[in-house]
């Protein structure tokens, strides 16, 4: 991998994940963790490393991002207080001041930021490799995240059911004071 497109990436998810911390409105944050996201699977990619770099995108920048504003709508987040910016001026402004800066590095100093590849193992990324760690030296631990995130999705539906029979209980009582 070339070191300007290293230093490109690195840059996009260290903006990107700032941006996770800092943004008022939850589905911007979930966009930015998108964007850090899919900027550390290239990294993965430009390694060698294609089958986690690709499950790096299928998983978390797909099924997880989708579970995240799956339960951010049923919990009925509000929205940011406050002046509402615009969302694609800062996302290709971001993406703009990312790419000067890793560009003025590497024309400024090309002597320090060379990345010099490391040897791998044979099969290193190869889905071989990955399915017999995962399964085999990791199992407990991914059926406990996959049970943690089962619980997380339960209870994200039950806060959300709970809230919306506190709503209704309230409305009823409205009405009946109406009534009275």
């Amino acid at each position: 991998m070339p070191a300007g497109l290293f230093w490109f990436l690195a840059i996009v998810s260290v903006l990107g994940s700032l941006g996770v911390v800092t943004q008022r409105n939850p589905v911007h944050c979930l966009l930015a963790l998108v964007m850090t996201l899919v900027a550390i699977a290239v990294l993965f990619i430009g390694q060698d490393a294609m089958v986690v770099g690709f499950l790096q995108v299928i998983v978390y920048a797909g099924a997880i991002m989708v579970l995240f504003l799956f339960v951010i709508w049923l919990l009925n987040l509000q929205a940011e207080i406050g002046p509402s910016g615009h969302l694609a001026l800062k996302f290709f402004g971001t993406l703009a001041v990312a790419a000067l800066i890793a560009e003025l590095l590497v024309f400024l100093l090309p002597s320090k930021l060379q990345i010099k590849p490391s040897p791998h193992a044979p099969g290193y990324g190869s889905i071989d490799l990955l399915s017999e760690k995962l399964f085999a030296g990791y199992l407990i631990a991914f059926e406990v995240t996959s049970v943690l995130l089962l619980v997380a999705v339960v209870g994200a539906v039950a806060l959300a059911r709970r809230s919306s029979q506190a709503e209704i209980a309230q409305r009823a009582t409205d009405a009946a004071r109406k009534a009275a």
